[in-house]
């Protein structure tokens, strides 16, 4: 499988190619005029991204099948960084949210190393009781606790978006692993309430919504972010109005370097740059596919299918988001948004992915 390695390689690379000229383009006047260092954003992703690469070169140095016994304390110290990542003085509170770590330059943010731990801890699990996972107390029920407290943990600082693509990953494993159909229904269906009830019991998750149905009902409020990044995605037309032209980059559309970077993307670069990166994922998520579909070792399948999903399931939400197909989720687009923690993590899963090709190959 060494040539699906290197393509994958290549794929990554010109995304994270296009993240770093994106972020530049994005993010320097803003930095500019808030931080007078238009190179800000720009140097401190390179930084992250450097730390990225040495982690995914540690990890590929290693047989990934020791994660097998460390899934269970893994997952305890992910538990662990939730809480107290919600205990003022040891989290960082910004913009009404408790979500990250303060460690010197970097803000890490725990809910991305437990988007990857619960991969593992799956992978484990389901490799070792796949057989009984039709039981509902010994297959199904152990993983649904496992749910319900990560997923807790992740509403209350509140991020009800990662949350809920913690709760799908989950869902979709088992069902792969052959779960019964109507355990995973009635689960769904007994979230939909509590779904509705995150969603009204917070008025900013509510105005999300409202302004997913029709943000241009009130563009210049509730609305703004969405009706400002359909803008961006229209004024670049096929061809785009060229890279670093952007006008909705000038302190109107909001996070503009990390969510909606791809609505840049399509103003700068047009509908030819947009697809290029709808493909280049595409092209991720096939690769990706053809080394599960390789993988006879269950806990290598379990995990390889995992993190294909994972970072499948961030691409297609973001884009998503940025074209107003779903409501504002607050989910970076891998290798090309800002962001240190999502940025390092992401490697480190891809590494994990190539890894577990090199060890069948063995």
């Amino acid at each position: 499988m060494r040539d699906i390695r290197i393509s994958i390689a290549v794929i990554v690379t010109l995304l994270i190619s296009l993240g770093i000229i994106m972020i530049y383009s994005a993010s320097g006047i803003y930095a500019l005029q808030e931080l007078g260092d238009k190179t800000y954003y720009l140097g401190r992703h390179i930084l992250f991204l450097c730390i990225a690469l040495l982690a995914a070169l540690g990890t590929m140095a290693i047989d990934y099948r020791i994660l097998k016994q460390a899934a269970k304390p893994l997952l305890i110290v992910a538990i662990v960084l939730l809480v107290l990542v919600l205990v003022p003085g040891i989290g960082r509170a910004s913009f009404g949210a408790r979500r990250w770590f303060k460690i010197g330059f970097f803000n890490f943010q725990p809910s991305e190393f437990a988007k990857l731990v619960i991969l593992v801890y799956l992978a484990d699990f389901l490799s070792r009781k796949q057989n009984k996972i039709r039981n509902f107390w010994e297959g199904f029920f152990p993983l649904i606790m496992v749910l319900c407290v990560l997923c807790a943990l992740i509403v209350k600082q509140p991020d009800l978006g990662n949350s809920f693509l913690i709760a799908i990953m989950i869902l979709i494993m088992m069902f792969v692993a052959g779960a019964r159909i109507l355990h995973l229904s009635c689960l769904a269906l007994s979230g939909v309430p509590l779904l509705v009830f995150l969603v009204v019991s917070e008025s900013y998750r509510l105005r999300r919504i409202i302004a997913f149905i029709d943000p241009w009902k009130d563009a210049q409020g509730v609305g703004f972010q969405l009706s400002q990044s359909q803008i961006a995605l229209g004024s670049g037309g096929i061809f785009g109005v060229g890279l670093g032209q952007s006008v909705q980059k000038l302190f109107y559309l909001p996070a503009a370097h990390t969510d909606f970077i791809l609505s840049i993307v399509g103003e700068e670069l047009g509908l030819l740059g947009t697809l290029a990166v709808v493909i280049l994922f595409s092209a991720l998520i096939w690769q990706g596919a053809r080394i599960v579909k390789r993988t006879t070792e269950p806990f290598g399948y379990f995990l390889a299918f995992g993190i294909v999903m994972l970072i499948g399931l961030q691409a297609v939400i973001n884009i998503g988001v940025s074209i107003g197909a779903f409501p504002t989720k607050g989910l970076p687009l891998p290798f090309v948004s800002y962001g240190g923690s999502a940025l390092i993590f992401n490697m480190i899963a891809v590494a994990l992915l190539m890894n577990i090709s090199r060890i069948e190959d063995l």
